[in-house]
């Protein structure tokens, strides 16, 4: 096709989409509102942009040049914030380090992103301290600490508040070209080691600007606005906290972090600081309710959005009870991660809120410059009736363009030049996604295809479960049959006859069928989580076997 391109004008700049343009309308706009990192520090926009030029210079002073790899273990605080910018802002990439992987597997990715420096909080220095040895590639260490640095062995650069007090407050960031790699993170899977993931400045810009604009221009969205108080209930390596610290700081509102994530604490300081936006994978958000802090405290008009899996109905009913403004969005590591996000249009804003949570815990409709598309395995889209199911694939400025130094990988995740999510969903005329499974969780029994999601969420809504994850086992006769694993309510008793006999309602309705009632039911203590709060169904799947 033959376009039509003007030549600029010689003197022309060609503004580049960096992550440093992020900071600029936050302090202009609102630049009294605060950063709070639990009851440790309080301070203001302007403070903030004079912490990240001091640590800027701090790493400058600590040799790392633009192309290096920074790495950061940390709980959720204010240094994290900081690290979101001065990092990439200086040219090098900052490598979010998942603390809740295995020693071993912290190692892997540490190697493997070729980390040269670490910014490291003093609760992880007993595993860097096992792991040095094993990285060559590490010059140093930069200590943070709540209270007292604690002694180590490690060769460290001193403690961060020291060094920022004596840095310079002011930086020149540099241009360069906004498709340099700003961020690295490490994705588990069902098999082999960690797969890197990346993502330009040019798509961390987009996606915060795409997010804010989803997040806070749709009246059935009203997520985050200049007005909020955020507070995030999930890891910052995690996929950048979803991306909305970026998001809450170009916007300029009051943020608040919590340090290491405790129910009780994580209430109170929605209480203490008026938060009135937090988001969360639906396990966190049910420890949240179950907890004692919980019992006094008063959620009501709290906006929570929920990812990483669907919130069942059980869960979204006890939202209802307590006032919560419950949304949902779709997405995953390799997807920056937004896609999708609730969005209720103006008849659905009428009914009661418990009448709109079958639709608030779907996934949502697209948001803006994503194409999805559900898909059969060879390539054909199929029909947007709400119905019929497939795998959803997807394309968007903020997709990673592969693994990091995987590249076999990568082209299979980009197959036909769709990002292949891995998920089963319907989606319907009007354009609402509904995840049904993920492709290696749904269960084939007898020729059939059961979905575990669907068994969770029924299993859900009886009196006495707190928690449930359904998983396939092999069946010699079935090929597989479903097998659900059941935490009970506080104080209470479940047995397996009962939630078969509870099932079977679901039979006579004709919502479910008989064979997919699970004959092998475990009541425990705790169902296995993922190092991001996710239910673990490859361990689980393990345990059973």
């Amino acid at each position: 096709m033959k376009t039509k391109i003007i030549k600029p004008a010689e003197n022309a700049h060609q503004f580049q989409l960096l992550i440093k343009s992020l900071l600029l309308s936050g302090k202009r706009c609102q630049p009294d509102n605060e950063i709070v990192f639990s009851d440790v520090i309080r301070y203001d926009y302007r403070t903030l942009y004079k912490r990240i030029c001091k640590l800027a210079n701090v790493l400058t002073s600590a040799g790392v040049k633009a192309g290096d790899t920074v790495a950061v273990m940390d709980w959720d605080s204010h240094r994290y914030l900081e690290c979101y910018f001065a990092v990439p802002m200086t040219g090098a990439v900052l490598h979010h380090v998942n603390i809740r992987l295995s020693p071993d597997q912290i190692g892997y990715t540490m190697n493997h992103a070729e980390d040269s420096l670490v910014l490291l909080h003093d609760d992880f220095a007993v595993i860097a301290e096992q792991l040095d040895e094993q990285l060559p590639g590490v010059r140093g260490y930069i200590q943070m600490t709540d209270d007292q640095p604690v002694s180590t062995s490690l060769h460290t650069f001193g403690e961060y508040e020291a060094l920022l007090d004596d840095a310079a407050a002011d930086y020149d960031f540099p241009d360069f070209d906004e498709n340099s790699v700003a961020t690295l993170f490490y994705t588990t899977g069902t098999t082999g080691n960690p797969k890197g993931v990346y993502f330009s400045h040019r798509q961390l810009v987009l996606h915060t600007l795409n997010g804010a604009s989803t997040f806070g221009s749709h009246e059935g969205q009203p997520l985050l606005r200049s007005d909020d108080v955020y507070m995030p209930m999930t890891p910052m390596f995690h996929v950048h906290a979803w991306g909305v610290p970026y998001i809450a700081t170009m916007l300029g509102v009051k943020q608040v972090y919590p340090g290491r994530y405790d129910p009780n604490k994580l209430l109170r300081l929605r209480r203490e600081e008026g938060v009135t936006f937090s988001h969360g994978v639906p396990t966190v958000l049910q420890m949240i309710l179950d907890c004692d802090e919980a019992e006094n405290t008063d959620m009501s008009g709290w906006k929570l959005l929920s990812g990483g899996s669907a919130a069942t109905q059980a869960l979204a009913q006890q939202m209802v009870k307590k006032g919560i403004l419950l949304f949902s969005a779709y997405g995953m590591s390799e997807t920056c991660p937004i896609l999708t996000c609730t969005f209720l249009k103006h008849p659905e804003r009428d009914l009661a809120l418990s009448e709109q949570m079958p639709q608030r815990i779907k996934a949502g409709v697209p948001i803006g410059l994503v194409d999805i598309r559900i898909v059969n395995p060879d390539g054909t889209e199929v029909l947007h009736d709400g119905e019929a199911t497939g795998e959803v694939v997807v394309r968007s400025p903020w997709l990673t363009q592969g693994y990091y130094k995987e590249e076999a990988k990568g082209e299979e995740l980009w197959e036909n030049g769709w990002l292949h999510t891995g998920d089963v969903a319907s989606m319907d005329q009007n354009s609402v996604l509904e995840i049904k499974d993920r492709i290696k969780d749904v269960i084939k029994t007898g020729g059939e295809w059961v979905s575990s999601l669907e068994l969770e969420n029924l299993i859900s809504q009886h009196d006495l479960v707190a928690e449930v994850a359904v998983v396939g086992v092999p069946d010699d006769k079935w090929g597989e049959r479903p097998c659900a694993m059941i935490v009970a309510a506080r104080g209470e008793e479940i047995d397996a006859a009962s939630i078969q006999n509870y099932l079977q309602q679901f039979v006579d309705s004709g919502q479910i069928n008989k064979w997919a009632i699970p004959q092998q039911i475990r009541v425990v203590m705790e169902i296995p989580k993922t190092s991001v709060g996710k239910i673990n169904k490859k361990l689980i799947r393990t345990q059973v076997a």
